[in-house]
């Protein structure tokens, strides 16, 4: 498949090496507005500062899209009307509308579109979620991320915030999480926020939280916030209860906050089982980013190839999309938002 990455940040990197190493890839051109640092491996491919010449030009079978979120809907749209399937890097867009317009077009044109949720390739969140969904709903769902970023770190959250609060950028993945295990669709959000920088636009806010509600009477709970203020003090709670018990990553297995690497590492899980039995299940050898996105790829590459449907995938993105915007929402007007899903 001839592959035209979008996007020289951290994960658009990872991507490009996915598929540099991928025997049934071909990188035909990377993409990024500005000069790039890159690996070794990548500084040999042709190298566009627009995306539509390149798509043009190219004329790629696949497109990896890991640019800022603003152009994640127009991008892939433009892609998938060229004939090319997609892979977008969370969020799918910065709107409901416009993440339907995307997902509407991979069905109209048949190709397929994978959204980047890395935690579903990782396999001790696979098995997280299997583990709930054994125990039976209706959950509460306990999830947070709060990163203690300074330096680089930190500049580049401040260049995220931009256009995207913490609680969307992070929240889709975790969000996307409660929605692998509650077949139900969330129809209530309420959230919370505070702008604890200087340093960030005055009408963005850098620690928000959330509460969801779905439609089997499951409730979950979201947190995320960066910056050099956050605390290392419980930045990573990974619970979800249900009648019959619960499942959580246990603390104390984590590296600082602002590690990527930390962000998709379990360690060990515990199951509880409300009869007052526990198992602890340990994950030795976990896969790094690296290893993630090349999953993520081989995936896309597995979906094209076994022409696999898609649909849950891309109904999911679109669920944990409008939830993390409506707290958005509520964080900005004070009120409760009510979301209309089938189902």
């Amino acid at each position: 498949m001839r592959v035209l990455v979008a996007g020289l940040g951290n994960m658009g990197r990872s991507h490009a090496l996915a598929h540099h190493h991928h025997p049934g890839a071909e990188i035909v051109a990377l993409v990024n507005r500005s000069v790039a640092a890159l690996p070794r491996e990548l500084q040999s491919y042709p190298l566009f500062r627009d995306f539509h010449a390149a798509l043009e030009a190219t004329q790629p079978d696949v497109v990896v899209i890991a640019t800022y979120s603003d152009s994640h809907a127009d991008y892939a749209c433009a892609a998938l009307e060229q004939g090319a399937h997609v892979f977008v890097e969370k969020p799918l867009a910065t709107t409901v509308s416009d993440a339907r317009r995307v997902v509407e077009t991979a069905r109209r044109t048949g190709l397929k579109l994978v959204v980047g949720y890395i935690l579903r390739h990782h396999p001790s969140w696979m098995r997280l979620i299997a583990e709930a969904r054994a125990l039976g709903g209706p959950y509460v769902f306990r999830l947070n991320l709060n990163q203690q970023s300074t330096g680089p770190a930190w500049e580049v959250h401040k260049a995220l915030m931009r256009t995207t609060p913490p609680i969307v950028d992070c929240g889709v993945h975790y969000v996307d999480v409660m929605c692998q295990i509650t077949d139900a669709p969330p129809v209530r959000v309420h959230g919370m926020g505070l702008r604890l920088s200087d340093e960030i636009a005055e009408d963005m806010y850098n620690y928000g939280q959330f509460q969801v509600v779905f439609a089997d009477g499951s409730v979950g709970w979201y947190e995320a916030g960066w910056g050099p203020m956050m605390s290392e003090v419980a930045y990573f709670v990974k619970d979800v209860i249900s009648p019959r018990g619960a499942v959580s990553i246990l603390s104390g297995m984590h590296p600082a906050s602002a590690s990527v690497e930390g962000h998709t590492r379990v360690g060990c899980l515990r199951i509880h089982r409300a009869d007052g039995t526990d198992e602890d299940v340990d994950f030795a050898g976990e896969p790094g980013h690296q290893a993630l996105c090349d999953a993520e790829q081989a995936f896309l590459l597995r979906a094209i190839a076994e022409d696999r449907d898609l649909a849950r995938h891309m109904e999911d993105a679109v669920a944990s999309l409008a939830v993390c915007l409506a707290a958005d929402e509520s964080i900005r007007t004070g009120r409760t938002v009510h979301l209309d899903f089938p189902g």
